[in-house]
């Protein structure tokens, strides 16, 4: 007799998947804070204060800048083309059901050359959001897998992920410009411990803590926005599900994409920025676990399969 699968709830796996988001932002809230507190002991505190003001103003201005814009330049680095009623019936129909079934404004459609099967969502809110779906995705799959895929990218937008990322991309960008300029600084200044050798040690203790985590607090952090995109993947095909009330569209869809064969050239065609943004990675990379930007497919599969 065939063991039963145990079900889950496509409602517990979005909650699950937003609390630990925001747990994973913390962490990098903190590192931020930890990191300019120890950079404070360790050297003049006002020194420390102009370091901070200049990499938040730095990273915010440039990361916003990029935010307003970002569905400009996704669609540009992939040179996309407006889809049209005429050529992309299906996907216009599927897009319009997700749009009814969320209650999101319709959002811009686009396509792209590419034999590989793909699609990203993007914009700073549901008013200026697109999707973008490469013509090989246009060409496999069927009514009930495209729309899963429509419903996935569209979850992003509900979900607002791209704020999300945004926010975390600021974040981890003024952790790399505060341990860039501190350690920079070193090169520059002395910091010995004059007159009282007892503050002389504490202060050179505080400094070789604070240069350690200068060196490695770009790369956890890092590395937790990676998990961050992980968990918002899998936080999109749950409410997917919600969304369309059918998980073999949007499980079958990733078999095609487990399955399918890209050839180098094609992944020329795909920005390396943009990685994070498409439902699998474009590159076919093998590389997984802490350093990938996607969850396994195979995971994803098997989650889907228990909703």
């Amino acid at each position: 007799m065939a063991k039963e699968i145990e079900r889950i709830s496509f409602d517990d796996q979005i909650r699950s998947n937003k609390i630990k988001s925001v747990v994973m932002m913390f962490i990098i809230f903190v590192s931020f804070i930890l990191l300019g507190y120890l950079i404070s002991l360790a050297l003049d505190p006002s020194y420390f204060f102009v370091i901070m003001i200049f990499a938040i103003i730095f990273s915010t201005i440039y990361t916003i800048a990029g935010y307003y814009n970002s569905d400009k330049i996704a669609l540009a680095s992939v040179n996309a083309k407006p889809a049209s009623m005429e050529n992309h019936r299906m996907l216009f129909h599927a897009t319009e059901s997700m749009s009814i079934a969320s209650g999101l404004p319709m959002p811009r459609l686009y396509v792209m050359e590419s034999e590989q099967i793909n699609a990203f969502a993007s914009g700073r809110d549901p008013k200026n959001s697109v999707l973008c779906f490469t013509t090989g995705a246009l060409k496999k799959l069927n009514k009930q897998e495209l729309e899963g895929v429509v419903a996935h990218e569209m979850s992003h937008i509900a979900n607002f992920d791209i704020r999300f990322m945004t926010l975390t991309a600021v974040l981890v960008g003024m952790i790399a410009i505060v341990s860039e300029v501190f350690l920079r600084s070193l090169w520059f200044s002395s910091h010995g411990g004059g007159g009282d050798d007892n503050k002389g040690k504490s202060q050179a203790i505080f400094l070789l803590i604070a240069i350690v985590l200068a060196i490695l607090a770009p790369i956890l952090t890092q590395l937790v926005s990676l998990a961050i995109s992980r968990k918002r993947e899998f936080g999109a095909d749950a409410t997917a599900v919600k969304l369309t009330r059918y998980s073999p569209g949007l499980k079958s869809a990733l078999e095609r994409i487990k399955d399918e064969t890209v050839s180098v050239r094609d992944t020329k065609k795909y920005s390396k920025t943009l990685a994070p943004l498409f439902i699998s990675d474009p590159f076919k990379k093998k590389i997984s676990g802490l350093f990938s930007t996607h969850p396994p497919i195979d995971e994803r599969i098997r989650r889907l399969e228990r909703m």
